[in-house]
């Protein structure tokens, strides 16, 4: 089983997540990520503004990044 923890970037903030857990594989890190992004992205979605961004990572216990879900909201009438 291998150790991860979630990060979250919004525009200026970053954070990782206190809790690690533990999947027993890549295909179940993927199932986790999805499962909590999907909950989150329409609350983030409500309070996006132009020209940024929201990005959720899994990282692994050594703090690489296995897997990223990024939001990009962009205002196109340039």
């Amino acid at each position: 089983m291998t150790v991860y923890f979630f990060r979250l970037s919004h525009d200026r903030y970053a954070g990782v997540a206190e809790c690690p857990f533990e999947l027993v594989d890549r295909d179940a890190a993927w199932d986790e990520i999805t499962k909590a992004s999907s909950n989150l992205v329409a609350g983030i979605c409500r309070n996006l503004k132009p020209q940024s961004d929201w990005r959720m990572e899994l990282l692994d216990e050594t703090g690489k990044p296995r897997f990223r879900i990024c939001l990009t909201a962009e205002a196109l009438d340039n």
